[in-house]
């Protein structure tokens, strides 16, 4: 899963480390399972302390990635190097986040429930996990107008249903989301930025399938709260 959310630039993030990592911290995370706690996992969602792991070679990774990737945007550069820079004191979590791609964004809102309950435990612990910040790398793909009309109605096993739509792409490319819950990101949150990943297949009129990209998103704890909540009311489960 974390090959899949990181795409054509998991080798950099050294994903083989990270879910050694994500498995060695039991206290925190959800993982969705349908056949019995040995079996392959539908979805996850789990945090990360940048600060308390920053030696760690998947988060000097991850850190460097997320420095480099936003190089060019000065405020949200500047933002994450006061944060997440080599001299900060800061305490950002990292939320990780991932499911197959068939699974609905109802799977979403009762993991980060949890998940913030259990953030909140810990702290009553006095475990490292009082954030003035939360992290999040997520996934988009891009299709242009062409391509979106003729999926109207038409159920697809590759891309997700239609996501919330931000501003045209060069070449009247658009940009969705695979999960959903980012349009909530983008709402609370203090910068979002949408990225092409390092290492992407150069593609040109003959190319197939959707252009994959990355998304970055920074949230201020203190909207984490409004977050889930409107997760929940947004995306909670048919009754």
């Amino acid at each position: 899963m974390l090959a899949q959310l990181f795409q054509a630039d998991a080798e950099l993030l050294h994903t083989h480390e990270l879910a050694e990592l994500i498995i060695s911290q039991p206290l925190l995370g959800t993982t969705v399972k349908t056949d019995g706690i040995e079996s392959d996992p539908y979805a996850f969602l789990t945090v990360l302390n940048l600060r308390q792991h920053r030696g760690h070679v998947a988060i000097k990774a991850l850190i460097e990635y997320a420095l480099a990737k936003s190089s060019d945007h000065a405020a949200f550069h500047q933002a994450l190097r006061a944060l997440i820079g080599p001299t900060s004191s800061s305490h950002v979590g990292f939320i990780v986040s991932e499911r197959l791609i068939n699974m609905p964004v109802q799977v979403a809102p009762p993991m980060y429930k949890l998940l913030s309950d259990e953030i909140r435990w810990a702290i009553e612990e006095n475990e490292p996990y009082q954030f003035s910040h939360y992290l999040c790398i997520s996934r988009t793909y891009h299709i242009s107008e062409e391509d979106e009309n003729a999926m109207e109605g038409v159920e697809s096993s590759a891309p997700p249903a239609k996501r919330q739509k931000t501003p045209n792409k060069p070449h009247g490319l658009r940009t969705f989301s695979y999960h959903q819950e980012d349009e909530i990101w983008e709402k609370f949150g203090s910068h979002v930025l949408d990225f092409k990943f390092t290492h992407e297949a150069p593609r040109d009129a003959e190319s197939i399938g959707v252009h994959t990209a990355g998304k970055l998103m920074l949230l201020p704890a203190e909207h984490f709260p409004l977050l889930v909540a409107e997760m929940q009311e947004k995306y909670a489960a048919p009754s």
